[in-house]
């Protein structure tokens, strides 16, 4: 009997995870939010296929908050499996927080723009269009994050609005949920981490000129205690058959490539 090819594609990388040794490790993740609807679908089909049990805890890529993952890496919490944005592996290999060399890019990832749920969707199709909404919004929450550190940093001087920014902007960690609550105007931060927020509405991409595309990575954590089942997990999120689940939390597989 024939196999369908992707069928023979799932084969092929549940026999490659279930070749790993050390089978029933627990393997402990850190991970930033943009990555996390693939991964939430994704880890139960690895554990399924190898045995092993993933623990996972979640955080920003960069920052001071309490549940950042440099701030929980500082601390001396266990990792063997960092999932973040690339942006933020710098930072965190002067740090020694990471295996050198061990770096596996995941997927792209763009950001967009979201309003609560029912309110009128502002027009963001070109820069101006873009900045004019900004400028009527009462208030605009960006992310602690990479995406946050763009806006406030590069994009909002760059528009020349930085200083009408400053004060109506909030800094929150899911941008998407301050929203659905009222408490700000405009979410901007990753698709993918406003795609899976109820109560607000998805208004699109920003323009072309001032999009910034962001790289979700792996990184073997430096100490890492489960290493063989680390880079098992970390190949599994990078094959082929890891592509339909992450291009379905509007982000392009790098696989796909």
């Amino acid at each position: 009997m024939l196999i369908h090819w992707r069928e023979r594609i799932l084969f092929i990388a549940a026999a490659v995870v279930c070749a790993a040794p050390a089978l029933g490790a627990e393997i402990h993740v850190m991970i930033s939010g943009g990555f996390s609807a693939a991964y939430a679908e994704l880890v139960p089909q690895f554990e399924r296929a190898t045995g092993h049990k993933v623990s996972t805890v979640r955080g920003a890529s960069m920052g001071t908050d309490v549940n950042a993952l440099p701030v929980r890496l500082q601390r001396g919490e266990p990792a063997d499996v960092l999932i973040l944005v690339g942006d933020a592996l710098e930072e965190l290999a002067k740090g020694g927080h990471i295996a050198a060399g061990s770096r596996t890019d995941l997927a792209r990832s763009e950001m967009g723009l979201a309003v609560r749920k029912g309110l009128p969707k502002p027009d963001i199709k070109t820069v101006d269009a873009f900045k004019r909404a900004m400028l009527d919004a009462k208030s605009v929450a960006i992310s602690t994050s990479a995406s946050g550190v763009y806006l406030a940093n590069e994009l909002f001087p760059q528009l020349g609005i930085a200083g009408e920014m400053k004060g109506k902007t909030r800094v929150v960690g899911v941008t998407g949920v301050v929203v659905a609550k009222g408490e700000a105007d405009i979410a901007i931060q990753q698709i993918s981490e406003l795609l899976p927020v109820a109560g607000i509405d998805y208004v699109g991409p920003l323009p072309r000129e001032i999009q910034k595309v962001t790289m979700f990575v792996a990184v073997l954590a430096a100490g890492a205690k489960e290493v063989d089942a680390a880079k098992a997990l970390i190949g599994y999120l990078a094959s082929p058959a890891a592509a339909p689940a992450i291009a379905k939390s509007a982000l392009e597989p790098v696989t796909s490539r």
